[in-house]
């Protein structure tokens, strides 16, 4: 294998300890015995009073202890310096999270809206990957995150999506009948409704019949829905924390959604399963069971399928769910599996069949057609469809 360095696949690990709470014992230890020694060391003898000497059954002690107001400052010292020390140790964290993760850029090859678009991604060092393979599945920080490729932004009618059979795998536009593909606009709603992209290193293996739905896989990574606050754009990689899943059957093939949530939302900490997005955000889980249920209505074709009659399962269950699919996508990286048609071109798989030096992937991004602005997209795009229920 030629390149740049290659990393080796292990089992996912659970999630890491947190290093924002838990603060270094000695380092306490050394602060109260440094302050515990100014505090209780001796006074020197104070002088000789001026007057006749006290009796010795009234003579005061050569070393008194500390007064009340001393040691009230001593302890409140100690109470602030300690409380400074947590409250640096816990910021700490986050920011050496954010310095140590990789981070991803973007490179455009043709013409946005037309079928000449490509949307390449590049890592830290400027190569080229593939969204779909070189991206780890699990954050590189906190094992209890997962990666996110955006392929859509909220809002947006655009079909794109992750090029599982090109090379590279990069980002464009669905194709239908030589055209462009968008999504129909359903009243109430516009575009996507979330943020929707798909988890790299996962893969719903069309020859697996999953046993929770007895359908076999669409063929492509897993799917995310994201439900934080921030617009993306095409092509970013966040880390999102699983919340939940919904079982979608569309046109036959099992298409599992994902529900997500952006780790850096201000408000994330508030969810931590399924039944968060219902208390904090009501309406939004029924709009998306509404929403995939019917946006292929438009175009002429028959309501999807859901299994489980629609119920949304907790993130456990959809935890379970990603691992398998990862699992299946590592049998199709080391060539375990027929893959068919899915391109498996990487830059850091090591010992994958298909890992490529970064030269290879240079020169198959540089034939892509230049950049070219983007003509403006059709104003039938913006039409509402109205859907009796």
């Amino acid at each position: 294998m030629s390149g740049g360095a290659a990393t080796r696949l292990h089992p996912p690990a659970g999630p890491p300890a947190s290093s924002s709470t838990a603060a270094p014992a000695h380092r306490h230890t050394g602060l109260r015995r440094h302050l515990h020694h100014h505090h209780s060391a001796p006074r020197p003898p104070a002088p000789p009073p001026a007057g006749p000497p006290a009796s010795s059954s009234t003579a005061a002690p050569a070393h008194r202890p500390p007064r009340p107001l001393v040691s009230s400052m001593w302890a409140t010292l100690r109470a602030i310096t300690s409380s400074r020390l947590m409250f640096w140790w816990g910021r700490r964290a986050p920011a050496e999270a954010r310095s140590s993760r990789h981070s991803y850029s973007r490179e455009e090859r043709g013409e946005l809206h037309r079928t000449s678009y490509l949307l390449y991604l590049k890592n830290s060092d400027g190569k080229y990957i593939s969204p779909l393979h070189d991206i780890p599945l699990h954050d590189e920080v906190d094992k209890a995150l997962f990666n996110m490729v955006v392929e859509i932004p909220r809002w947006k009618n655009a079909k794109m999506e992750i090029a599982t059979k090109m090379p590279l795998n990069p980002i464009k536009q669905d194709v239908k009948k030589g055209e462009v593909r968008y999504i129909a606009n359903i009243f109430p709603y516009k575009g996507y409704i979330w943020n929707y992209g798909a988890l790299p290193q996962t893969w719903e293996d069309p020859s697996h019949k999953d046993p929770n739905t007895n359908y076999c896989g669409d063929n492509d990574p897993i799917d995310v829905c994201e439900i934080g606050s921030k617009v993306f754009s095409y092509g970013d990689v966040i880390q999102v924390k699983v919340l939940g899943a919904l079982a979608l059957i569309d046109e036959g093939e099992m298409d599992w959604k994902i529900i997500a949530i952006n780790q850096d939302d201000p408000d994330a900490q508030m969810f931590n399963d399924i039944d968060d997005v219902r208390r904090y955000k009501p309406g939004y889980l029924e709009a998306t069971v509404n929403w995939f249920r019917l946006y292929k209505v438009p175009d002429g074709k028959p309501e999807n399928l859901l299994g489980f009659n629609g119920e949304f399962k907790d993130r456990e269950f959809a935890l379970g769910v990603i691992m398998s699919t990862h699992q299946y996508w590592c049998s199709l990286i080391y060539n375990k599996t027929e893959g068919g048609d899915i391109n498996c071109k990487n830059v850091s798989i090591r010992n994958s069949p298909f890992c490529c030096s970064h030269e290879e992937a240079k020169s198959l991004v540089l034939s892509a057609p230049e950049y070219v602005k983007p003509s403006p997209i059709p104003e039938e795009v913006n039409k509402w469809h109205f859907i009796k229920n």
